[in-house]
């Protein structure tokens, strides 16, 4: 019988040219399919909720295949992790209803940006940070950003728009917070343009700097107009930390190791939880 199998993979972007697999390019699609082979005999496409750029990492990608392979769930787990390569790691493999679909059944997503802001470079942030010596005014961004709030067009934050049918998107959530010489930029939404989070980050970042209002992120998004936002912030500041589905997939994963769900605040050096 064939089964549907749920995996939430966490993986460090920098030496992979994103999620989808290219003939000639490492990713991290391929490396997990090619993990995959000798465990279920048979070749097996992996989808995940939705593709990573080049640089980008991961703490909460989820991603499905089909199987006729009998292993339970924990023996796919270990045998994977015994076998990838360590900048990927399975944290989490379950049983999925047949229908289940990481890409169609994706009811928002959670990204974070980081920022190192000291005044050198931390050389163990140097492939998970943007470095920005310029010091930021972190209450000041999240003030900001809080006008991208809601559902609206955000083309302005879109590279190369159009790249969809529609530019608009909800955002549940979006916060700027300082931790140390971090900061973080989160946003959770109905779904992404390309570029987004990273664009958002940089006309954040503008007015973090003083260089512009804190009304500049809600005139940009009005504008409707690429060119009058910020930059693209470079990819490796960028993590996707959490996908979310429904209730009853939330209810099982708050059982899982320790009693904590992989994907929000996930502590994992050099990102703890802040307190």
């Amino acid at each position: 019988m064939l089964r549907t199998l749920k995996l939430i993979l966490a993986y460090d972007g920098t030496e992979f040219s994103g999620w989808q697999r290219q003939p000639g390019h490492r990713t991290v699609q391929e490396v997990v399919e090619s993990a995959l082979r000798p465990l279920t005999g048979e070749p097996v496409a992996v989808t995940a909720s939705g593709r990573t750029d080049a640089g980008v990492h991961a703490l909460g990608q989820v991603a499905h295949f089909h199987t006729i392979a009998r292993h339970p769930p924990e023996v796919f787990l270990k045998a994977l992790n015994a076998t990838l390569p360590p900048d990927v790691r399975v944290v989490w493999a379950e049983e999925a209803p047949q229908s289940f679909h990481a890409t169609l059944d994706a009811q928002s997503k959670r990204y974070r940006y980081v920022i190192d802001n000291g005044p050198f470079a931390d050389p163990f942030l140097r492939r998970t940070a943007w470095h920005l010596f310029r010091p930021l005014d972190a209450p000041r961004m999240n003030r900001a950003v809080q006008a991208l709030r809601g559902r609206h067009d955000f083309r302005s934050f879109e590279t190369n728009w159009p790249n969809r049918m529609s530019s608009v998107r909800t955002i549940l959530d979006v916060q700027v917070r300082r931790i140390d010489h971090r900061v973080e930029l989160e946003v959770e939404a109905d779904g992404f343009l390309y570029n987004m989070v990273r664009s958002i980050a940089g006309t954040a970042v503008l007015v973090g700097l003083g260089d512009r209002p804190e009304t500049f992120v809600a005139e940009v998004l009005h504008a409707q107009d690429r060119r009058l936002a910020g930059p693209t912030a470079p990819p490796q500041g960028l993590f996707l930390l959490q996908v979310r589905y429904g209730l009853r997939d939330r209810v099982a994963r708050s059982l899982g190791r320790n009693g904590q769900p992989p994907g929000r605040f996930i502590p994992s050096p050099p990102f703890p939880n802040p307190t």
